[in-house]
């Protein structure tokens, strides 16, 4: 295992919906702790809601010295472990955190999604005003935006859809 003597920014993962109660716990251990949350509206079947969720599921950022500080975030209620690349512990550069923080200030919905697609992939659309529909991948615009022929719709319709707005059929 490498030495880190300074103290950098890693990603911690946590248990399933632990996220504030470990940031809270982290942070009343004297930890400089960093949980992404982003307002979002959650309709149930009576009312609406605002609420706030973390950005990333599982995961809370600490800034810390971790070879001094790695056994008391490990002990601590709602973590599982740090994250880890291969089976290399990689710390997470500021600028990124500083990104994260100036783009939650700036926008107001920001989603996150792990899912990969790929030119001629068939997919359904999961959210938004064509919810149900089903199409087929014909332009990628980086990892976010897709644009897709919509099969149900009978014509060569192309429409540009986020990802987390999609899945594979």
């Amino acid at each position: 295992m490498k030495v880190f003597n300074q103290k950098k920014w890693y990603a911690i993962y946590t248990n399933p919906r632990a996220e504030k109660k470990v940031a809270q716990l982290l942070t009343n251990k004297g930890f400089d702790v960093y949980l992404p949350l982003q307002t979002t509206i959650k309709q149930w079947s009576d009312r609406k809601k605002k609420v706030e969720e973390p950005l990333f599921k599982s995961y809370v950022f600490v800034n810390i010295h971790y070879e001094k500080e790695h056994v008391a975030i490990l002990s601590t209620l709602g973590v599982v472990k740090f994250i880890r690349i291969g089976k290399e512990l990689s710390p997470i550069r500021a600028e990124i955190i500083n990104a994260i923080q100036l783009s939650l200030s700036h926008f107001d919905e920001l989603q996150t999604s792990s899912e990969q697609f790929e030119v001629n992939q068939l997919i359904e659309v999961i959210a938004g005003p064509l919810q149900g529909y089903r199409g087929i991948i014909a332009e990628q615009h980086g990892n976010r935006y897709f644009a897709i022929n919509i099969v149900q719709l009978g014509t060569h319709l192309l429409l540009k859809i986020p990802a987390q707005h999609l899945k594979p059929y």
